[in-house]
């Protein structure tokens, strides 16, 4: 006679089913009995759900040093704080994702020019106006404007396509001229353009089309092209106008004759945030 016999692991299989299905059930029934008093319907005792919100987190940890540094334009790392940048106010406030952008040309000071403006900021402090030189000596070509993050690839795109065939040229300065921010938080000293006005609006003119085809204020109608060679806090126009012919005379009368400020321009510059774009100007 044949006796059919079930395996050892079907009958744990079914032993272990019911176990649980008998498991399942005195819990639900011990949850009905403790949650009778509770407002909730979700089957779960009030004391458990009371110790599960105690296990929730409620605050987040930092993201590393590292990562943060791998993002620096998704961080404001920047400071409105005036006494962390010598006094200086920013002229439109900073916010996450914009970057102050400006279109310049640059000068490479000379030992002599180094000389000459030693001299002009000490005759500025006999006359009570104390200027600080500045960090680096440029020709702007724009105001400064804000870019989107994601602007900045298509506009200095823009900037090569329609510098493409500017040529380069020499231009020379030697009038000092004093010259106020609009907000008139800042006043500084600058050697206004004598030659090569011309050159300079083309390039203007240039650079005025790429910040129109994003909306950006373009350059000013009347430029007067200058490069600044100090500036101070505040508006000092009317003080410094009243001795400005004092510092002229240490330019036009310097070592062997009238000092003049000679720019090769030869590469056109668009500072964003960190970055600087360079754009060759054909021989």
């Amino acid at each position: 006679m044949l006796v059919g016999y079930s395996s050892s692991s079907e009958e744990e299989s079914e032993a272990g089913s019911e176990t649980a299905t008998d498991r399942n059930t005195s819990f639900s029934r011990k949850c009905q009995e403790e949650d009778d008093g509770d407002d909730g319907n979700d089957g779960c005792p009030a004391k458990k759900k009371a110790k599960m919100k105690e296990q929730t987190p409620k605050t987040r940890l930092p993201l590393p040093g590292g990562l943060l540094a791998m993002f620096p334009d998704e961080v404001d790392l920047q400071t409105d704080d005036s006494s962390l940048h010598d006094g200086r106010v920013r002229s439109f406030k900073h916010e996450r994702g914009n970057w102050a952008t400006y279109v310049y040309l640059p000068y490479h000071a000379e030992e002599d020019f180094g000389e000459l403006l030693e001299e002009l900021l000490l005759a500025a402090g006999a006359h009570g106006v104390v200027l600080n030189p500045q960090d680096e000596f440029h020709l702007s070509l724009s105001q400064t404007v804000v870019l989107r993050h994601h602007w900045i690839l298509p506009f200095t795109q823009s900037l090569r396509a329609g510098l493409a065939h500017c040529k380069r040229f020499l231009c020379t300065a030697g009038r000092l001229k004093v010259y106020c921010n609009a907000e008139r938080t800042r006043t500084f000293l600058g050697m206004e353009v004598l030659t090569g006005h011309a050159q300079l609006m083309d390039l203007v003119r240039v650079v005025d089309r790429t910040t129109t085809e994003f909306r950006l204020d373009t350059f000013y109608k009347d430029p007067s092209f200058h490069v600044s060679l100090a500036w101070c806090v505040g508006d000092f126009t009317v003080q410094m106008k009243e001795f400005i012919q004092d510092l002229q005379s240490l330019v036009d009368d310097h070592e062997e004759g009238a000092f003049v400020l000679r720019l090769d321009c030869v590469e056109l510059r668009c500072r964003t945030g960190n970055k600087t774009f360079r754009f060759p100007l054909e021989p």
